[in-house]
C-alpha cells in the first residue's frame, strides 16, 4: 500500500499553523488574556506539563492575571516556569495563587515581542517543512516499491511543495499581522 497521503500531509500543515495561530494568541498586547500563558510549561511530578494542566489562569482584571495552583507543592514550580518563558511577568506569590500584574509594554519590549512572534513563526515554518520532508520520503518509497511511476512522483512532489508554499505563506501572514499589532498598540 502506497505511504503517500495528501490529506494527511496537509492535515499536519495545517496543525502546524493551528499551533502557531495558538502561540501567537499568547503574546501579549498590553491587556491581560488567559491565553498568554498557554505556551507555558512547568516541571512537576517529573514532567514537563502545560500550566493549564496543573493550574487555572483567570483575569479579574484588565491589568492582572491571575493563577491558581491546584497542589501547593507545585507553586514554585509553576513561578519558575512563568519566569522561564520569558513573557516579560513576575509572579507574586499569595498562597496557591500566583498574581501576573501586567506591565505596561515599552518600546524595547514591543521589539522583543515582536521577535518572538518571528521566532514561532520560524518553529512552524520548520514544522512544515518537516512534514514536507516526509512527504518526499514517502513519494521516493512508493516509487521504489514501484507502487507509482516516476511521473506520479514527480506530481505528488509537486503537489506537496505546492502546499509547504501555500503553509509558509500563511505563517508569514500570521506572524506579520501580530507584530504588526504589537507593534502599533
Amino acid at each position: 500500500m502506497a505511504k503517500y497521503d495528501k490529506a494527511d500531509i496537509e492535515r499536519r500543515m495545517a496543525g502546524a499553523i493551528d499551533s502557531l495561530k495558538g502561540d501567537l494568541g499568547g503574546l501579549r498586547t498590553g491587556r491581560a488574556n488567559v491565553s498568554l500563558l498557554d505556551p507555558v510549561v512547568v516541571e512537576v511530578y517529573g514532567a514537563m506539563m502545560p500550566l493549564n494542566q496543573v493550574a487555572t489562569v483567570n483575569a479579574p482584571e484588565p491589568r492582572m492575571l491571575s493563577v491558581q495552583v491546584w497542589d501547593k507543592a507545585n507553586v514554585t514550580a509553576v513561578e519558575k516556569g512563568i519566569a522561564h518563558a520569558n513573557l516579560g511577568l513576575n509572579p507574586m506569590i499569595d498562597g496557591q495563587t500566583l498574581r501576573l500584574p501586567m506591565p505596561d509594554l515599552t518600546e524595547e519590549r514591543r521589539k522583543d515581542l515582536a521577535k518572538l512572534a518571528g521566532k514561532y513563526a520560524e518553529n512552524a515554518k520548520i514544522a512544515i517543512r518537516n512534514v514536507r520532508r516526509d512527504g518526499m520520503e514517502a513519494l521516493k518509497e512508493d516509487e521504489k516499491k514501484k507502487e507509482i511511476s516516476e511521473d506520479d512522483r514527480k506530481r505528488g512532489e509537486d503537489e506537496v511543495q505546492k502546499l509547504t508554499d501555500k503553509y509558509v505563506a500563511e505563517a508569514d501572514a500570521a506572524a506579520a499581522q501580530k507584530e504588526k499589532e504589537i507593534l502599533t498598540q
